[in-house]
């Protein structure tokens, strides 16, 4: 099923009343006509937060400091709170902290959590010098593993580590950073997830415009980071996995990249999920606690996104990645 073909059974129903659908409500929202909204967070740390000289993360992804923790489990409390369930990513060295309460507490709530590998590695790396800075500067490390077997144990000692540590299977795969043409041009690495147990992934990313670094994004910008969201609908490869795109712009993207204020961001973020309300398609918002709690201490990035599905009424769900899974099965 092709993405014009998804978009189309889409957009052919109504609604009925209005819901913050979580995966308890996976197949109703799975089965309906509606906008499906995911807000998605990656828990690992980012260079240049919280401030701009910090790169040392680069090689401590998983080294969560207390904020980035504090700040997920009070986002995922805010969503729940709403009536929705958030969506994570867990860098799998997250797991060898003394104490992992506070994400028991997230999974406790109901809150899916996704493998996004242990070191987050690049899963198309061909030279081991591509695969993470880690790696780069220990190459030992690897010891002697060939690229692609680097990777895959990456994903799956993750696995391991959060069936040991949690007590769950994850939920659902994302790759360190997105990809233009997601995995289309890699097949070897959509077989090697599937094998490892995985019917869905989330690395596509596609291009769109930004700013110089402190400008305020045009209209046009703004209109060019909307067009971009066809571009962000789910589908599935020939292989029969299934691609949910992260959504532009991402907190990343835009404060690190374009060094953008919050209202620029919160502008474009409305602009997005606006339109897929209106096509009743799907928006991924792609979130970093570890940026998001030195940019938009107050949540008002996901107040805003509860704020406009509640609007919306029957228009508009806010989903897990899971629940967007089935939609795109069914259709096919």
């Amino acid at each position: 099923m092709n993405r014009r073909e998804w978009l189309r059974t889409a957009a052919a129903g109504v609604g009925g009343l209005g819901t913050l659908a979580g995966s308890s409500h996976g197949l109703r929202a799975a089965e309906s006509d509606k906008a499906l909204i995911s807000i998605t967070l990656d828990l690992e740390m980012s260079r240049n937060f919280p401030t701009f000289e910090t790169t040392h993360w680069d090689y401590e992804k998983g080294n969560l400091n207390a904020e980035t923790k504090s700040y997920a489990v009070e986002a995922a409390r805010r969503v729940k709170a709403a009536g929705g369930l958030l969506h994570f990513f867990c860098v799998g060295r997250v797991l060898e902290h003394e104490s992992v309460e506070w994400l028991k507490e997230i999974v406790l709530a109901g809150h899916p959590v996704g493998n996004h590998t242990y070191d987050h590695v690049n899963v198309t790396a061909t030279k081991p010098e591509d695969l993470q800075f880690r790696f780069k500067r220990s190459p030992w490390l690897l010891r002697g593993l060939s690229v692609p077997e680097a990777i895959r144990e990456n994903i799956a000692i993750t696995n391991t580590a959060m069936k040991t540590r949690l007590g769950i299977s994850p939920a659902g795969f994302r790759t360190p950073g997105g990809f233009a043409n997601g995995l289309h041009d890699h097949p070897t690495v959509r077989a090697m997830l599937r094998e490892l147990g995985f019917g869905w992934v989330s690395s596509l990313y596609p291009p769109h415009p930004n700013t110089e670094p402190m400008q305020e994004p045009t209209a046009a910008v703004i209109d060019g980071i909307v067009a971009a969201q066809a571009k962000a609908q789910p589908f599935a490869y020939p292989d029969g996995l299934i691609e949910i795109p992260m959504s532009p712009i991402s907190d990343i993207g835009a404060f690190r990249t374009g060094c953008w204020k919050l209202d620029w961001f919160l502008r474009a973020i409305r602009a997005g999920i606006e339109w897929a309300i209106e096509h009743k398609a799907v928006f991924d918002f792609l979130g970093h606690p570890s940026c998001l709690y030195v940019t938009d201490p107050e949540f008002k990035t996901i107040e805003l996104i509860c704020d406009l599905v509640r609007q919306a009424g029957d228009q508009a769900a806010i989903v897990d990645l899971g629940t967007i899974a089935k939609r795109v099965r069914s259709a096919s």
